[in-house]
């Protein structure tokens, strides 16, 4: 019966629960992207560099590798150097154990699994070592053995695709693994201890962890108190065989273990159920990594954030992922609440109804007396659960997260920023921040191609660095990509509150670099208005790096068709996040004549109508700007074309269009050009597109161009040298003249000739005998008219065809059928 209830519950709860919206993010760097530079460290004889020490300084970088321990040099920012390889396999003897034991070859080798700092001169590493775990000292300057290897069962887990914690405090090593070879006996424990200090572990006869899957452990110094975070079997449900839920638990570092009861056992243990769901949701209920944000600069410790990964076990929320939030504050008054109690006849969880005789997880329990020993020896799982901050969800993605890290960001407007750095289960590196109107993915930037069964993610905060370990290598990724965006515009529509908007160097520069001359990022809204409204013409018209020589201004692209051919135009989208507007002059885009696709295209039929001049516009956030012009025009003999300028010829061609697509993704990423601003001579601010490709680089200074706007129609933009260009208007109409005097002349001739043939046949009649059979013309007078006015149209358009005038940047026409370069994302 509970179970058909538990089952319409789900059903009920997956039909009220919103529809999931996809975040995008607004830039995509697929791998090699020259937009985001990543530095690669990869080796053929060097696997499995998966477990990442970090040193404070952020100077160097220790991996537990397979069979090895390495030393990375990541000082320098663009490289990383291998110093020295310590190699640590196990013999032929262990590898031949193993292999008797039923185990796979490949997964015999020494798999590093704990790495942690001992203290200022050595490190303590644990390894597999052939489903037989090892431990040592390793000098951390030499990368030497510093004793011989010891036995590491409850430190170091048997299977290499096992997930485990470790943290070293006082010098003192605190795990959360499995303690046997088959893995069923999961251990929270303490190792290393001196003096009077004992090594403890939990009851194994008491149920204290029910299958756990270990994920992260954290020690907070002003509670000395260690949290480990983890998810298991929740046997407080019973109407469900093995529902999963997560965890937190905790142990004092002052714990000793009780004098009788309790003995080398945990006396503080306690645990608690982490909540991530929002109102009228199924719960996400697997944990999948967490990290911790600590409190701003003057701020109490209850102020420490957890920020967890979850997923959900529920089909209808299949593939997603959800990041939660959780303070410290919260978990303590759970921890200090009341707990549930366990009938060990029935097993059968139950609120307390019992006067309390201890409080369970409380420091200095070690000296209370047997029977309160005994009270939290069986009362350790928390009544009331975790809620997230806000009860609420951080985020919501159709994107599977494995891996997170979190910093607190002081961007140029003095405000803080949480930030997190998500990795996906494909491979991308997701930048978000938390703004007040909710989670914005500023990038994504692939780091691998294929799936890593292992990775992990490591933060450095002084070197604005983050560290990626998989199977395959070892990549480092700036935190901070501001020299990508070259306009005033680009660097606040990124909102990213790493960088700002350096109004003196005139380029987009990390909050560290001059803060003094950053000007107001607006993260919260991104309003390019109002934060770049100071900002100079020369700001908005600065391109950025690798832009094209004698590119200045946005050439209008001539595009020659044939009536009645289908003809497609590209608009390059400013960003992910951008929209695309097609306009004309003086013309409203009908449905019933153009198609606008999906890529921002547009489509139609070369007709006598639909010919003329076509404005690309991109929109985003409010703030709209001019990606492509084009000019259609009906091709013409090579005879009738009349050169339009004797401007000189463009000597710089516009590079080829670079696209590349995100694999499984509909979504693709130009790269090529950029938008920038020009401002017209009556003040106002007219969008253009700058082109730039990564082969070249910009000598020219800028031109004049004549571009449309809704509000002036056609107009003249000007520019720093104030050279012109070929306008669409204002220049000499000699040639026309001359053209429509001949035809004037051809019109008169035709005419004439009409009328000598149609007067012939009377006086032709006149003059011919009567008895004769007049001859007579099968056509009808119809026909005879129709023919008539198509032999004079045809005439008329061989000899005005292909005069039409068009855009020019540089005093050049464009003459292809290609399209403008996409734009960089």
């Amino acid at each position: 019966m509970e179970s058909h209830i538990l089952s319409l519950t789900v059903a009920l709860l997956g039909f009220l629960s919103p529809c999931l919206t996809r975040l995008t993010p607004r830039v995509s760097f697929p791998m090699g992207s020259p937009g985001r530079h990543l530095t690669c460290f990869h080796s053929h004889n060097i696997r499995n560099t998966t477990t990442l020490l970090l040193s404070e300084d952020g100077d160097w970088l220790y991996v537990g590798a397979r069979d090895a321990v390495l030393a990375l040099d990541v000082s320098n920012k663009d490289q990383i150097h291998l110093r020295t390889k310590l190699d640590w396999s196990p013999s032929d003897k262990d590898l031949d154990q193993c292999s008797m034991k039923g185990k796979k070859m490949a997964d015999c080798n020494n798999f590093i699994r704990v790495l942690q700092f001992l203290n200022t001169t050595h490190i303590y590493a644990c390894g597999t070592f052939a489903f037989s775990p090892r431990c040592t000292y390793i000098n951390s300057e030499t990368v030497v053995m510093s004793f011989q290897s010891d036995e590491g069962r409850g430190r170091c887990p048997y299977d290499p695709y096992q997930r485990n914690t470790a943290v070293i405090v006082d010098e003192e090593l605190y795990t959360g693994t499995v303690a046997d070879y088959r893995g069923n006996r999961p251990v929270i424990s303490r190792h290393l201890s001196e003096g009077n200090r004992v090594d403890l572990k939990l009851d194994d006869t008491l149920g204290w962890l029910e299958d756990p899957t270990f994920i992260s452990s954290r020690f907070i110094p002003e509670e000395e108190k260690i949290y480990f975070f983890f998810s298991e079997v929740g046997t407080e449900y019973d109407f469900i065989d093995k529902f999963i839920v997560s965890r937190v638990s905790q142990i004092c570092t002052s714990d000793v273990g009780g004098q009788r009861t309790l003995q080398r056992r945990w006396t503080t243990f306690a645990k608690a159920q982490l909540l991530c769901q929002a109102d009228n949701e199924l719960p996400y209920n697997v944990i999948q990594d967490i990290d911790t944000l600590p409190p701003a600069d003057g701020a109490p410790a209850d102020d420490t954030l957890f920020y967890g990964i979850f997923t959900s076990q529920w089909s209808v929320n299949s593939g997603r992922s959800a990041v939660c939030s959780f303070r410290l504050a919260d978990i303590k008054s759970v921890f200090s609440g009341n707990y549930k109690v366990l009938n060990r006849d029935t097993l059968q969880w139950s609120a307390r109804v019992q006067e309390k005789v201890a409080n369970p997880g409380e420091c200095g329990l070690h000296n209370a007396s047997d029977n309160a020993l005994r009270f939290v020896k069986e009362n350790f799982l928390a009544d009331d659960s975790v809620h997230s901050v806000g009860r609420s969800l951080t985020l919501v993605s159709a994107d599977s997260y494995s891996h997170l890290t979190v910093q607190r960001v002081r961007a140029a407007n003095s405000r803080h920023y949480i930030v997190l750095f998500l990795l996906t289960e494909s491979g991308y590196l997701h930048k978000v921040v938390l703004l007040q109107s909710g989670a914005h993915i500023i990038e994504e930037v692939q780091v691998f191609e294929q799936p890593q069964p292992i990775k992990s993610l490591k933060l450095s905060i002084p070197k604005g660095m983050i560290y990626i370990g998989t199977s395959e290598g070892v990549v480092k990724i700036p935190t901070a990509n501001c020299s990508f965006y070259w306009t005033c515009a680009q660097c606040v529509l990124s909102r990213d509150p790493f960088c700002g908007w350096d109004s003196v160097s005139r380029s987009c520069v990390g909050i560290s670099d001059t803060p003094a001359t950053l000007l107001d990022q607006d993260i919260d809204r991104g309003n390019v208005e109002e934060a770049c409204n100071s900002v100079s013409l020369t700001d908005r018209t600065k391109f950025g790096p690798n832009k094209l020589p004698g590119a200045s201004c946005p050439a209008g692209e001539l595009v020659s068709v044939s009536l009645n051919e289908v003809v497609r135009l590209q608009c390059p989208a400013a960003s992910r996040l951008s929209r695309q507007l097609w306009e004309r002059p003086n013309s409203r885009l009908s449905s019933d004549l153009y198609l606008h696709l999906e890529d921002g295209s547009l489509s139609f039929v070369a007709t006598p109508t639909t010919l003329g001049h076509y404005l690309c516009l991109s929109t985003e956030n409010g703030y709209q700007q001019t990606m492509a012009i084009y000019h259609v025009k009906q091709k013409s003999s090579p005879i009738a074309q009349t050169p339009t300028s004797s401007a000189h010829p463009q000597t710089h061609p516009i590079p080829t269009t670079q696209t590349v697509t995100r694999p499984g993704s509909r979504l693709h990423t130009p790269v090529g050009t950029w938008p920038k601003k020009t401002k017209s001579r009556q003040g106002q601010t007219n969008p253009t597109l700058s082109v730039r490709g990564p082969q070249f680089s910009a000598t020219q200074p800028s031109r004049n161009l004549t571009s449309w706007t809704k509000e002036s129609g056609w107009r003249e933009t000007e520019f720093q040298d104030g050279e012109p260009l070929l306008a669409v208007r204002g220049h000499c109409h000699l040639k026309e003249i001359v053209v429509l005097s001949v035809l004037l002349v051809l019109c008169l001739s035709l005419l004439i000739t009409m009328g000598i043939y149609v007067i012939r046949p009377q006086c032709h009649s006149r003059t011919t005998p009567q008895a004769d059979t007049p001859a007579r013309d099968i056509r009808t007078p119809v026909d005879q008219g129709v023919l008539r006015e198509n032999e004079f149209l045809s005439k008329c358009n061989r000899q005005a065809s292909g005069h039409v005038s068009g855009l020019a940047c540089n005093r050049t026409l464009t003459g292809s059928n290609s399209h403008l370069p996409n734009t960089p994302i």
